[in-house]
C-alpha cells in the first residue's frame, strides 16, 4: 500500500516538476541561436491555428456611440511606405479576378451602388495604439455576392498602388462587419487614409486592413500571404 501511494505521489511531483519546468526549458532553448528562428516560427503557427479555430463568424466587433469617436485629425496615417501613391481617382477600378462568374474591372460608382453600412468601431495597429473611427462603404460579402465569388474559396488577397499586398481568409471576409470602405466620418476616404477604396476589417488587426485597392482576387491556394507576414508577422492575428 505504501508503495502505491509513493507511486502516486511520485507521478504527481513528477508532472508538477514537469510544469513548472517547461517555461524554463523554453527559456532555455531561445538561448540557443539555432534554435530561435524555428521557436519563433512554430509559435506564430500555433497561434494562427488557434486564432482560426476560435474565430467566430457570427461574434460582432464592439460597436461605439458618436460621443466615443476619436477626432478624425487625431486618427493615425500609417503606411508602410507612402502616405499618397497618387491614385488617379477618376480613371480608378478595382480589377477582380479568381474564382468568380464575373470577373472584370469595377468602378466605384458600382460599389456605391451596393447598400452601404456605417459602423463606429475600433482599429488596433500592431504598433500598440488603437482609436475608435467611424467607417462606412459595403459588405465585403455583399460584395464577393455580385462578382459571384466560389462558395468553396478558402482566401480573399488584394493588392494596392503602393504595392501593398494582403490576404484574409474567406470566413473573415463573409463576416458582417468586413467592409470595402470608402469613407470616414461620413466624408470620402482622404489620399492619406486609403482613398479610394480600402479594407475596414474590426475583427482583424490593422496591417490586415490594406488601403488603395487595386486588385482583388478569390483563391483557393494563396500565392502571397502578405507584406507583413512575409517580414514574420501572424498571417491571421484576429482580435
Amino acid at each position: 500500500m505504501n508503495s502505491r501511494i509513493d507511486s502516486c505521489q511520485f507521478k504527481t511531483i513528477s508532472r508538477r516538476g514537469l510544469l513548472k519546468l517547461t517555461p524554463v526549458a523554453v527559456l532555455g532553448a531561445f538561448a540557443i541561436p539555432q534554435l530561435q528562428k524555428p521557436l519563433l516560427k512554430g509559435g506564430l503557427r500555433f497561434s494562427d491555428w488557434a486564432s482560426t479555430r476560435l474565430f467566430r463568424s457570427g461574434h460582432l466587433a464592439p460597436t461605439f456611440t458618436d460621443s466615443d469617436l476619436t477626432p478624425f485629425e487625431k486618427f493615425p496615417i500609417n503606411d508602410y511606405d507612402v502616405d499618397d501613391p497618387e491614385v488617379d481617382l477618376d480613371k480608378w477600378t478595382l480589377a477582380v479576378s479568381g474564382s468568380v462568374q464575373k470577373p472584370g474591372d469595377y468602378t466605384l460608382a458600382q460599389i456605391h451602388a451596393l447598400p452601404k453600412v456605417t459602423q463606429n468601431t475600433r482599429h488596433v495597429c500592431v504598433e500598440g495604439w488603437d482609436v475608435i473611427g467611424r467607417f462606412g462603404g459595403v459588405r465585403l460579402s455583399d460584395f464577393l455576392k455580385t462578382i459571384g465569388a466560389d462558395p468553396t474559396a478558402r482566401f480573399i488577397s488584394v493588392e494596392c498602388a503602393d504595392d501593398y499586398y494582403e490576404s484574409i481568409d474567406i470566413a473573415t471576409a463573409m463576416h458582417p462587419q468586413s467592409l470595402l470602405c470608402y469613407e470616414m466620418y461620413g466624408q470620402p476616404l482622404t489620399r492619406e487614409h486609403g482613398a479610394p477604396l480600402r479594407l475596414s476589417i474590426p475583427t482583424t488587426i490593422g496591417y490586415k486592413q490594406a488601403k488603395y485597392l487595386t486588385h482583388l482576387k478569390v483563391s483557393h491556394v494563396l500565392e502571397k500571404v502578405g507584406y507583413w507576414e512575409d517580414q514574420g508577422y501572424p498571417e491571421f492575428y484576429g482580435l
